[in-house]
């Protein structure tokens, strides 16, 4: 039944269905968006917090890693004072003192000086680090103990090692560093004012206190409390969002050890998670975007919905493939109605049957004995295996049976579930294929007739046309009328010349039919030993009956002697025709190109002493690229005229004679060479020798 014709969008009708229409798509529209606006905001919300958290926790792993690095300083100090004090376990041993600070200033190389003290605080004995020799000659080393007086004098007052203040040490150089003293005095009663002075360098006291992974990420600065920098290391300078200050106080020595995280402020993607959730984010955009066309489209589904239930139905009754429970014993309890269908009987007739209806009687002892080796445990085949029902009518029918075993909630076999297919239908289908295939080979039987008709129609064209043309100089040369004087003899054997062509090309036709008969069959062609100059000189009289049109004058370059290839003759003569036909058509086509520059040349080269190349090379405009591209294609062609299959044929010739087609561009920028190989048969390359012009037509 046609369907019903819309009204057209100007009655009322009409108006309030698309107005009923918009009303409905619109409904959820305010929802809609507010869900979006939503999830915008819980995700911008989310951003923001992950944004803070990445802030928060690098500031968190600055405060830890100053922390340590404060605890590194604070425990190198302590270590500095006690190794000063295994100095003073061997004064009754003054021959020792001297290697000793020399071994301690070779292991801290924080350490720039060690002095021994005598009564008056005058310096008795000096060790020195090598690393700084001129540190302490510009200001004598008096000047500067002040401090280191003011350390000494505490530490004999608690009796513990004290350090001074942090003063600066100039250098030679205009440089200089800062410094501080480390004073370890002597409690022997006779030497109450002796003591042991070391100075330290802070700078280098930072780069051996604090560990590489620390400097690697953070700028490390030592300064004192009003923030007077003292010290610092590290490769780059900080960026000055995340700093961390820690205090260290050992034994009078003041400062802060301060980190400055190279970590600038976090961008608004930190890390991964964060572009985890942005993607997340977009996703369920995403998501919600087809949600909300997906109910859009439910409205309209739902009433496909039913028809599609009511065609789902129709398809289950339909179904061809039979189910069938059975107990161990063999008795049925559940088929399906396309098995009902497939033997002929009711369900009720099949559940209540002691012996299955659908066995044919002679083979009911043969289904008996397979159905007891089952319960014996026997594993059906998983592949299925074929049998034969018999419907109520009496008609047998084979069928396909994949059977498995039925167990139950707990694991216990309790029978057997069979899929049976009926493969009647498959049997006609592959009879059917077969027929098919029949067909399919007898059609490409005619496919090869069809491309051997094709060639043949191609190949044929040449020699034809070289007839024919032989055949009206001959008629134009013979009297037309009785009363026409007779022929000469000058024209008589100007006439037996063209009768003899004739015939050499007819003889030349039915090689051509032969050679492609055996091409169409890729038969192996019989190859001969032939000299290149010999295949030129078979086809240079069509090429220069072609090229006396268009005025063209053809160059031959043959080496002498001329190299032997082996190949089938008439096919490679075909080839060279076929190419040298080409390159005088492209120089016909161009109108620009003068008469004295319309040359065709045909050269001979061998490559080595298993091949020899033939090129042809012609002055024409070219090919372009887009042509280029699919030059070779079967059937591709941009003559009018043309057929697109004679350099598609030309390289498969030249190609099962294990040589290569191939073009290039012409030496001079202009025209195109072809060149082609084919197997040599002379004993050593012969050398090239000046090409050897042939006549103007």
């Amino acid at each position: 039944m046609p369907a019903a014709t819309p009204p057209p969008p100007s009655s009322p009708t009409a108006l309030s269905a698309l107005l009923a229409t918009a009303s409905r798509r619109w409904q959820g529209a305010p929802l809609w968006a507010a869900l979006v606006a939503l999830v915008v905001t819980v995700q911008a919300a989310l951003l923001w917090l992950t944004w803070q958290q990445e802030q928060s926790q690098r500031q968190e792993d600055t405060e830890t890693t100053a922390l340590a690095a404060a605890a590194d300083v604070r425990q190198r100090l302590l270590d500095n004072a006690q190794t000063l004090q295994r100095l003073l376990w061997d004064r009754g041993r003054p021959d020792l003192w001297r290697p000793q600070a020399a071994q301690m200033l070779h292991e801290r190389s924080e350490v720039l000086r060690i002095e021994r003290r005598g009564p008056g605080f005058s310096v008795d004995e000096v060790v020195a680090s090598a690393a700084y020799p001129m540190q302490f000659q510009s200001i004598p080393r008096e000047g500067m103990s002040v401090d280191a007086e003011i350390a000494c004098a505490t530490a004999r007052r608690f009796a513990a090692p004290a350090y001074s203040r942090t003063y600066f040490l100039p250098n030679p150089n205009g440089l200089g560093l800062e410094v501080v003293d480390l004073c370890i005095p002597l409690t022997q009663e006779t030497s109450a004012s002796d003591a042991v002075v070391v100075t330290l360098g802070l700078s280098d006291l930072l780069r051996v206190a604090i560990p590489a992974e620390i400097v690697r990420r953070h700028e490390v600065l030592l300064v004192e409390a009003d923030g007077t920098r003292l010290a610092r290391t590290g490769s780059r300078r900080g960026a000055g969002v995340f700093v961390a200050d820690r205090l260290i106080d050992v034994s009078g020595f003041t400062a802060v050890v301060r980190l400055d995280s190279l970590q600038g402020v976090p961008r608004l993607i930190p890390n991964l998670s964060a572009a985890l959730v942005v993607l997340l984010s977009v996703a369920l955009g995403v998501v919600i975007l087809l949600l909300v066309h997906d109910v859009r489209r439910r409205s309209t589904a739902e009433q496909a919905l039913a028809e599609a239930l009511t065609f789902r139905k129709a398809m289950e009754d339909s179904l061809v493939t039979g189910l069938r429970a059975r107990t161990p014993d063999g008795r049925i309890t559940y088929v399906n109605p396309a098995f009902c269908q497939m033997v002929g009987y009711e369900a009720d007739e099949l559940l209540q049957a002691e012996t299955p209806p659908y066995w044919p009687p002679e083979m009911a002892a043969l289904y008996t004995e397979r159905q007891r080796e089952r319960n014996a445990g026997n594993a059906p085949p998983r592949e299925g295996h074929e049998t034969v029902f018999m419907r109520r009518n009496g008609e047998r029918f084979p069928v396909l049976i994949f059977e498995a075993p039925l167990v139950d909630a707990r694991g216990r076999p309790g029978g057997w579930m069979s899929t049976v297919l009926d493969v009647s239908a498959q049997r006609r289908m592959e009879e059917l294929s077969r027929q098919q295939q029949d067909k399919l080979q007898a059609a490409a039987r005619l496919a090869t007739m069809g491309e051997m008709a094709t060639l043949l129609s191609h190949e044929l064209n040449q020699p034809l046309a070289a007839i024919a043309s032989y055949a009206t100089g001959s008629l134009n040369l013979m009297p037309e009328t009785p009363d026409d004087p007779p022929a000469d003899l000058d024209t008589q054997l100007m006439i037996r010349q063209a009768v003899a062509r004739i015939a050499e090309q007819a003889e030349r036709a039915g090689r051509v039919i032969r050679s492609v008969h055996q091409f169409v069959r890729r038969r192996e062609r019989l190859r001969e030993n032939v000299r290149a100059s010999e295949l030129i000189e078979a086809v240079l009289p069509l090429v220069r009956l072609a090229a006396r049109s268009s005025h063209t004058r053809i160059e031959i370059d043959v080496p002498e002697p001329p190299p032997r290839v082996s190949c089938d003759r008439t096919m490679v003569e075909q080839v060279l025709l076929n190419l040298a036909r080409n390159g005088i058509q492209a120089m016909e086509e161009d109108a620009e190109l003068p008469l004295n520059q319309r040359t065709l040349r045909l050269e001979v080269r061998p490559v080595d002493a298993r091949w020899v190349a033939f090129r042809l090379i012609d002055h024409g405009p070219g090919i372009p690229e887009a042509v280029a591209r699919q030059l070779f294609t079967p059937f591709f062609s941009t003559k009018p005229e043309g057929m697109g299959i004679g350099l598609a044929m030309c390289r498969t010739v030249i190609e099962q004679h294990g040589g290569a087609l191939d073009f290039s561009p012409g030496p001079a920028g202009r025209g195109t060479t072809f060149r082609f190989t084919l197997p040599s048969s002379s004993p050593v390359p012969p050398p090239p020798t000046a090409p050897i012009p042939s006549p103007p037509p």
